[in-house]
C-alpha cells in the first residue's frame, strides 16, 4: 500500500505512453468517467503532437506509472461550441487553468495518490504564476470529489448545477488538508 513517503512525480506523455494510456482508458473504473477510450486517446495524441495546448503527464509513484494528469488553459477552450456546451467556461477568467486526472491502476484507488498528485500539480502551477486553478469532476464521482477536496478544491457556488454532470471546483490554499 502506498504511503506518504512514496515519491509522486510527473513525466511528460510521449507517443511511447499511448499504449499504456489506451489500456487504462479501457478499464471500467476509468472509462466510467472518461468516455470512449479511442476518442480520449486521440485527444491525448493531439496534446502530445502539439495540436492542443493541454499539457499531459504520466503520474509516477516511485518511478512506476500509476495514472494520468493534465492541465489545460481556459482561454484556449472558450470557442463558441465549447461555451455553449459548458456555459461556465465564459464565467471564469481567461488566465485560469484546469486540471484533470485519473489513476489507471484500480488497486491504487482510494489510497491518497490522486489528492497527492493534484496537490503537487497545483504547487507546480502556482510556482508558474497561475492563480486560478479549477477542476471539473462529475459530481457523482464521489471518490474524485473527496480527493480534490483534500487537495484544497471547493465547489464554486455560483457555478453549481450550471452544466449537468459537472461540478466546478476551484483551488483555495486555505482549504487544503494534510494527506
Amino acid at each position: 500500500m502506498p504511503n506518504k513517503a512514496d515519491r509522486i512525480g510527473f513525466t511528460p506523455v510521449t507517443a511511447e505512453h499511448l499504449p499504456l494510456l489506451l489500456d487504462w482508458l479501457r478499464r471500467p473504473h476509468v472509462r466510467e468517467w472518461w468516455g470512449e477510450p479511442e476518442t480520449e486517446l486521440d485527444h491525448i495524441r493531439a496534446k502530445v503532437e502539439g495540436r492542443d495546448t493541454t499539457r499531459p503527464f504520466i503520474i509516477e509513484l516511485d518511478g512506476h506509472p500509476v495514472g494520468y494528469i493534465q492541465y489545460w488553459f481556459l482561454a484556449d477552450n472558450k470557442g463558441p461550441e465549447l461555451v455553449e456546451a459548458s456555459p461556465w467556461l465564459a464565467e471564469l477568467p481567461d488566465d485560469a487553468v484546469g486540471v484533470d486526472l485519473t489513476i489507471g491502476e484500480e488497486e491504487l484507488l482510494s489510497k491518497g495518490i490522486g489528492s497527492r498528485a493534484v496537490k503537487l500539480m497545483v504547487k507546480r502551477l502556482l510556482d508558474e504564476g497561475h492563480t486560478t486553478i479549477i477542476i471539473d469532476p462529475d459530481p457523482q464521482n464521489r471518490r474524485a470529489v473527496r480527493a480534490y477536496e483534500k487537495a484544497g478544491f471547493r465547489p464554486v457556488p455560483h457555478l453549481q448545477e450550471r452544466t449537468p454532470g459537472v461540478l466546478i471546483m476551484q483551488y483555495d490554499k486555505n482549504n487544503e488538508t494534510n494527506t
